[in-house]
């Protein structure tokens, strides 16, 4: 083969890389599964002790319930500030909620109150609304948020290096990355391993809000597994 029909054929190949990349930039990044993980922590919420809630059991799954309606519909209509405040005020009253129920089980450990099984369960949910928390942080952050992301159609994140981001650009066809975006899963993970490991695995921290969301993530991912440790000493 002469070395112009190889330069058409590698023009030919790289076209269809950078064509098949622009084409996945330009899908919508879907919005389901945070949608369902701001849910998630209504219904975790209302499966937790009377005990460990801050007011009345029903008011945090109604407020998400209440601000969420808004948030989708913001996103519909392109109000895109709107939007993205209504999605910080969720996720600060998630927040909220959930520091004042991991302050409350470390209120009910000495007492005794309840049962051993129940306060496995009630730190097991904590700690699962601990991941799913700041998971929805880093989705909502990183890059400007899910919506500028998508605008300015960038390959991977700006304060999370994602191994996806760290593969040659000639050599992402192979290891199936071409044109790859972080998802919501992809920010479950990160904050899933941090909270399982106390540090960040997948995916080291760029910058500097990142950091301090983490610090905040692990000190009350290892509150709740010294409290359940300590209390299962206590009753061996």
């Amino acid at each position: 083969m002469r070395p112009g029909s190889i330069r058409v054929a590698a023009n030919s190949g790289y076209s269809e890389v950078v064509a098949e990349e622009h084409n996945h930039f330009d899908k919508p990044e879907p919005r389901w599964q945070a949608l369902l993980a701001v849910l998630a922590v209504g219904a975790i919420y209302l499966a937790l002790p009377r005990d460990l809630t801050v007011g009345p059991t029903w008011l945090l799954p109604t407020l998400i319930v209440v601000l969420l309606i808004p948030t989708v519909v913001t996103h519909r209509t392109g109000k895109r500030s709107l939007n993205r405040a209504l999605g910080i005020m969720i996720n600060g009253i998630t927040t909220l909620a959930l520091i004042g129920s991991v302050i409350l089980l470390v209120r009910a450990l000495p007492s005794h109150r309840e049962s051993p099984l129940k306060l496995l369960l009630s730190g097991g949910l904590l700690w699962l609304t601990n991941v799913i928390v700041f998971a929805l942080w880093y989705w909502r952050l990183d890059g400007g948020g899910p919506t500028v992301r998508h605008e300015e159609k960038k390959f991977g994140s700006t304060s999370f290096l994602f191994p996806q981001m760290q593969v040659p650009h000639d050599e992402r066809a192979q290891f199936a990355c071409t044109g790859w975006r972080p998802r919501f899963l992809d920010y479950l993970f990160v904050a899933f391993t941090q909270s399982s490991t106390f540090g960040p695995t997948d995916a080291p921290l760029l910058a500097r809000w990142a950091k301090v969301l983490s610090m905040i993530q692990i000190v009350i991912s290892l509150s709740i597994v010294i409290l359940l440790i300590s209390r299962a000493v206590g009753v061996l």
